[in-house]
């Protein structure tokens, strides 16, 4: 039994060296009161594989956030594909982001355009699609898609990303 723990421990400290280092939110007991969302919360790790294209999905469905006009709730699902360049979002990093959200004033159109903004921005992905789906209010549902197709890409690589869509 010590020598499965060990080994744990040991694989651990290994895999952890280059890929954690700079994450500070992930194993961290610290509570966390952030009264609105900003790029700052978000991490990011290096993507090991640059040069494969491969999708990250991420589905936040617990999210809320507030009316700007009349203080009610708004609810829904967050969803997130991306295909990573050199850096992939920390998983704690994206809850407590998407938790920040909770008592910000915004709406819908916006709120889905900022996410897609600030993940742009710490991640410098190859594509990514960020969709808003908001559950019923006011006998309306609203869902919301941002897509981001980085304008570095060469023609070929472009097309091979589409595919891949």
């Amino acid at each position: 039994m010590v020598k499965k723990a060990e080994r744990k421990m040991s694989a651990k400290a290994s895999a952890g060296s280059s890929e954690t280092q700079g994450l500070t939110k992930l194993g961290s007991r610290a509570t966390y009161a952030f009264s609105a969302p900003e790029a700052s919360i978000l991490e990011a790790f290096p993507n090991r594989y640059p040069d494969r294209d491969y999708v990250i999905t991420f589905e936040y469905p617990e999210f809320t956030s507030i009316c700007p006009m009349t203080g009610q709730p708004d609810f829904g699902t967050i969803r997130i594909r991306y295909v990573p360049g050199e850096r992939c979002v920390e998983s704690k990093s994206f809850k407590l982001y998407m938790g920040a959200f909770r008592s910000h004033g915004s709406f819908m159109e916006s709120l889905t355009n900022k996410i897609m903004d600030d993940l742009v921005a710490v991640l410098a992905p190859r594509r990514m699609t960020v969709e808003g789906i908001f559950n019923v209010r006011g006998g309306t549902h609203i869902s919301v898609r941002v897509e981001y197709l980085n304008p570095d890409l060469d023609t070929v690589n472009s097309e091979a990303l589409r595919r891949l869509w």
